[in-house]
């Protein structure tokens, strides 16, 4: 019902004439709503193809340059190892800054022997490996920040994963029918628990260090008993993505991978196969 401007009433009978003009639906034309749908329509492909355009222009984000690429510190299989003695103690003499380096030990050693050796420098990581005579052992990098904890600490994770590696082999074993593949599964269960009752006990078996100190404090740590080696590495700005290479103690004159004189050690050994440097210190890989 709508009111009517002389004050009545107007209904279903009322004369048009009288209606509110204002509140009249005037009749929709089909072919100018057409037009403007079509309008709209092509108004709104536009906005989207603007759109694509702008995004095909942007540059693209840029990432970290470094990924891929690997420093390697230390020495190389064929290496002379009294030349990296000489060429580590020209560069030491030679900085003039804080820098990062890898310690090498005339031995190995046992987590207690640590803090006195390794005093007065930022600790990193540790270099391990059990010495099995005439076995090829894991050589492995652990995060050590507090001494000797973290280090025993580490060793007791290494200690857990070489069980959970002899019962694997142990199992491969026993579920083949190949007589050298069984041997060599044995030889890596024996391998494994050997391993891991070394680490259990906090063996001597760390043989190097990743340090950072100022130039003079590397100095005097390279010239303590039990270092064998200070090479320092100004060129490490990420320890992630740096691969040291320390000279195992046994070795003397050359270095070489760690000597496994069994006569088949077959599949089951070659995980233990230590992923050494193919390119020289501070070269991308």
């Amino acid at each position: 019902m709508r009111h009517d401007p002389s004050g009545g009433v107007s209904g279903p009978g009322t004369d048009p004439e009288t209606v509110d003009p204002v509140t009249t639906d005037p009749p929709v034309d089909p072919s100018r709503q057409a037009r403007w749908l079509v309008t709209a329509a092509v108004l709104a492909v536009g906005a989207v193809l603007l759109t694509v355009g702008w995004l095909a222009r942007r540059p693209a984000p840029v990432g970290d340059r470094t990924v891929g690429q690997v420093t390697r510190v230390g020495v190389l299989p064929g290496d002379s190892l009294p030349g990296y003695a000489i060429a580590s103690r020209a560069e030491l003499a030679a900085l003039t800054a804080g820098a990062y380096a890898l310690v090498s030990f005339d031995s190995y050693l046992a987590p207690d022997r640590l803090p006195v050796l390794l005093a007065d420098v930022e600790v990193a990581a540790v270099v391990v490996r059990v010495p099995l005579p005439g076995r090829q052992t894991e050589v492995v990098r652990l995060p050590a920040q507090l001494l000797p904890q973290d280090v025993t600490a580490g060793m007791a994770g290494l200690a857990d994963r070489k069980d959970r590696e002899a019962a694997d082999q142990r199992i491969r074993a026993a579920g083949t029918t190949d007589p050298t593949s069984r041997r060599g599964y044995e030889t890596g269960a024996q391998v494994a628990r050997a391993e891991a009752a070394g680490y259990r006990s906090a063996c001597a078996c760390v043989y190097a260090a990743v340090v950072r100190a100022e130039a003079a404090t590397l100095r005097a740590l390279a010239g303590r008993g039990g270092v064998r080696v200070l090479d320092p590495a100004p060129e490490v700005t990420r320890l992630d993505r740096t691969v040291f290479l320390p000279p195992l103690p046994e070795q003397r004159e050359v270095a070489r991978p760690p000597a496994d004189t069994a006569a088949t050690v077959g599949a089951a050994m070659a995980s233990r196969v230590p992923r050494w440097a193919i390119r020289r210190k501070g070269h991308p890989v």
